[in-house]
């Protein structure tokens, strides 16, 4: 079989679980996965006969993507803010929204003239947001906590494959209400899909990335944001600052609730699909 008929055979057996333009997107990534081609090579080498082990890759990948398993858990890995994650079934897949919070992060630390010397990414999930942070600003020292053992597991290879420091620790913030230091910035993406909110999302979401990452019952959403906001007033110094990533659909309630913890200077900002995606606070002197 060559390339070109292995693409054909592909989109066919797809073509009715993926829109169009997603499984061309799909196969570009397999084919960089199984094969290490770009998607210029795919053209240039389309009449290329393949190997029986490279076409039963494939279809293994059909088979899981035909269950709308992720396509990032069936390579391993996935790019966030231009570097490379390991992902499975206990982290959550890395949204480019996320970069976004990332970037305010980064964009506010460079017009300091007194830079943040500490910061604790809670939930981290597979590091992505405390690694990128490690990546892009030398001098802090990145702190990364999870309540999910295997999660840190995967957090602790990401950091070791794109070379930075990052100290990971397991806490559970149901259970422990104590941190091991004072920190210049708090930085989460904690649960924050309703329940009720579930009928709006893929089944390749809902089946597959890990629930305790994504929901939040729909009468208290705001419970981890309650008590990281609780954290952040005893373990924030002085001047220190919060990012939160938020569920578009809140962002008013939210500000509400962090004007009651005490917090002051909240700005929201929009994702790049223009949704109240992150918000900034800073603690009460």
């Amino acid at each position: 079989m060559t390339l070109k008929e292995l693409k054909s055979t592909f989109i066919t057996q797809l073509s009715e679980v993926y829109p169009s333009q997603e499984v061309e997107s799909i196969f570009t990534v397999l084919s960089e996965y199984f094969l290490n081609y770009t998607r210029l090579e795919t053209v240039l080498k389309a009449d290329e006969s393949l190997s029986k082990e490279i076409i039963k890759h494939f279809e293994n990948a059909i088979s899981r993507l035909k269950r709308q398993e992720p396509v990032q858990y069936i390579c391993g890995k996935t790019e966030f803010y231009s570097l490379p994650f390991k992902v499975d079934k206990h982290t959550l897949i890395p949204r480019p929204e996320t970069e976004g919070l990332v970037q305010w992060i980064i964009d506010d630390e460079n017009k300091k003239q007194t830079k943040s010397k500490t910061l604790l990414d809670i939930g981290t999930g597979s590091g992505c947001i405390a690694i990128s942070l490690a990546k892009n600003l030398k001098d802090i020292d990145v702190s990364a906590l999870d309540f999910s053992p295997e999660a840190l597991k995967t957090a602790h290879k990401n950091s070791v494959l794109n070379s930075v420091k990052v100290t990971f620790f397991e806490l559970d913030l149901m259970d422990e209400q104590t941190l091991p230091q004072r920190y210049d910035i708090m930085v989460s993406n904690p649960p924050y899909v309703r329940e009720l909110e579930k009928s709006d999302m893929r089944s390749n979401v809902l089946e597959y990335e890990p629930k305790s990452a994504l929901f939040v019952t729909d009468k208290d959403p705001f419970l981890f944001y309650r008590r990281i906001a609780r954290l952040a007033n005893l373990y924030l110094t002085d001047n220190g600052r919060v990012y939160f990533e938020i569920n578009e659909y809140l962002s008013d309630e939210l500000k509400a609730l962090l004007l009651t913890e005490r917090f002051t200077d909240i700005e929201v900002r929009k994702d790049i699909f223009g949704k109240d995606r992150m918000i900034k606070c800073s603690v009460h002197e």
